[in-house]
């Protein structure tokens, strides 16, 4: 008896799901602490500048009665945002178009779309990082000198929260700054089990943070896990990874962009012309005309430590 199989006919065939699926992505942030913008300014350039007014010095002498006062000069200092084009783009076919199973036209603008916050993003991440205020973990005082077990402590971050508070760093709502922790930081932080330790604190008081496995705010930080921040693979000592802990408070960050017309705060996706002679090819793409630099210093500190689960 013959049988009429899978191989005997062109039937069978597989199937598709006509539903795309994406990368996984990481949530851009870093650019929530960009809170100083060039609202007021007075014309388009090509550099936005800044100026911050120095405080007088504390005048704790006493007056002579019939002495006038000796008048003292103001100053200030300046901080200039350069401002840059970024931008991508993709262009697809007709034919792609007209075979594919998947709306093209759709998942591309999605692509762009994610593409945009996640490379303007990471241009902040790189200007934030590079902040001159910086501890490192255990006995070091260098990257290079990190060794496996410098992992981070509570006590590092109330360093760095009474560093900032010493240097009048302004807190954001809640009287707390902002904290950017990678997962295998912020493991070594959940690990401590100590009185002064985070989990012991959400064992007491926030029992709800322990389930879902976050810090929540604690020791004056409210902090956001992501794993956007870089790591410094085999940049300590012996090849140990270094990770980089950033707590801000506010006017951390500057932002300047372009006020002339057809500019703006926020990226522009942009549909490119069809300029070929039979219409095939069609562009989506993004594009900003933007600049960022840190604008306090004392709003920003670094912690450079190791990681028990990084690579060592």
């Amino acid at each position: 008896m013959a049988y009429t199989q899978t191989s005997s006919v062109a039937s069978d065939t597989t199937a598709f799901e006509q539903l795309a699926y994406f990368a996984l992505r990481s949530q851009p942030m870093f650019e929530m602490v960009c809170d100083v913008k060039s609202t007021n300014q007075s014309h388009p350039g090509a550099a936005v500048q800044f100026n911050i007014y120095n405080d007088l010095a504390q005048a704790t002498g006493t007056l002579t009665e019939n002495s006038d006062v000796t008048a003292v000069a103001m100053g200030d200092s300046t901080v200039p945002v350069t401002l840059n084009e970024y931008g991508n783009a993709v262009t697809t076919t007709a034919k792609l178009r007209g075979t594919s199973f998947l709306n093209v036209d759709a998942d591309a603008a999605n692509i762009i779309g994610y593409n945009m916050a996640n490379s303007l993003d990471n241009i902040v991440h790189g200007i934030l990082v590079a902040g001159s205020n910086v501890l490192y973990g255990g006995d070091a005082t260098a990257t290079g000198e990190l060794a496996a077990g410098d992992i981070i402590t509570a006590a590092l971050i109330r360093k760095a929260v009474a560093n900032a508070r010493a240097a009048s760093a302004p807190t954001f709502d809640g009287g707390v700054y902002v904290g950017f922790i990678h997962p295998d930081v912020s493991y070594d932080l959940r690990a401590a089990n100590a009185v002064t330790d985070v989990i012991q604190h959400q064992i007491r008081q926030d029992a709800g943070a322990v389930r879902r496995g976050s810090i929540g705010t604690w020791n004056g930080v409210d902090f956001i896990e992501t794993p956007r921040l870089d790591i410094g693979t085999n940049a300590g000592a012996s090849n140990v990874d270094e990770y980089e802990t950033i707590i801000c408070g506010k006017q951390a960050m500057a932002k300047a962009v372009s006020r002339a017309a057809g500019f703006g705060e926020n990226p522009s996706v942009v549909f490119g012309p069809v300029t070929d002679s039979l219409r095939r090819f069609q562009t989506v793409g993004w594009y900003h005309l933007v600049g960022y630099a840190r604008f306090r210093e004392a709003s920003i500190r670094r912690i450079e430590t190791s990681s028990s689960i990084g690579a060592n």
